[in-house]
Formats: structure tokens, C-alpha cells, sequence
């Protein structure tokens, strides 16, 4: 799923995310940020962005010329407060477990 990030509102840094959970989320980056960065995040999720504030828990940093190869790239953070979208990102989460339990 995509998402743009940043330091501040604009969060213009583009980058994947592969792990969803309730308290936080995996970002496939290599313009990874220090442990304890504040992040604007927002997921593009149809035409509505949920949009929420995240500390960077941890960080992996990787030459751009290995990026594609290592397979956890990026950093780990931490939702901290949602400005809109909560109910929808807490649905995502739910996503992947419904669709075992379903047998799909």
C-alpha cells in the first residue's frame, strides 16, 4: 500500500507499507528518519488519505543500491494520534485476519 510521510504537514516523502497493525506499521523506505522522529503519515487509500502522527521506533538504513534487496529496509513506528481515517486503518488491520478465518 502506498503512503507519503514527512517531518512536518506536507509529508512529501513517498514510500510502501507491508505490515499494518493497530498500534503501528512497517515503512519500506530508504530515507528513513531517526528513532523518536515525529512523522506525518498519510495512507492513499482510495480517494480518502487516512491521515495520522507516528514515532519512528526503530530504523534500518540501507545503501540505495541494496535497498531492493534486504528485505526490511525502512522503519518501524508508532501511531501516536490519528487526524482522520482511524475506523478505515483499523478495517485494514482486520483485513488479512478476516480472509483466513474465511478460508479464502
Amino acid at each position: 500500500m502506498a503512503l507519503c510521510f514527512g517531518t512536518d504537514e506536507a509529508a512529501s516523502r513517498r514510500a510502501f507499507t507491508e505490515d499494518l497493525s493497530p498500534l503501528g506499521l512497517f515503512i519500506k523506505t530508504a530515507n528513513v528518519c531517526n528513532p523518536n522522529t515525529v512523522l506525518r503519515i498519510e495512507l492513499l487509500v482510495d480517494d480518502q488519505p487516512i491521515c495520522f502522527d507516528a514515532r519512528v521506533m526503530w530504523a534500518k538504513r540501507v545503501p540505495q543500491n541494496l535497498f531492493h534487496l534486504v528485505k526490511k529496509s525502512g522503519m518501524g513506528v508508532r501511531i501516536i494520534r490519528f487526524h482522520n481515517g482511524r475506523d478505515r486503518y483499523m478495517g485494514l488491520c482486520d483485513y488479512p485476519a478476516q480472509t483466513v478465518a474465511e478460508g479464502h
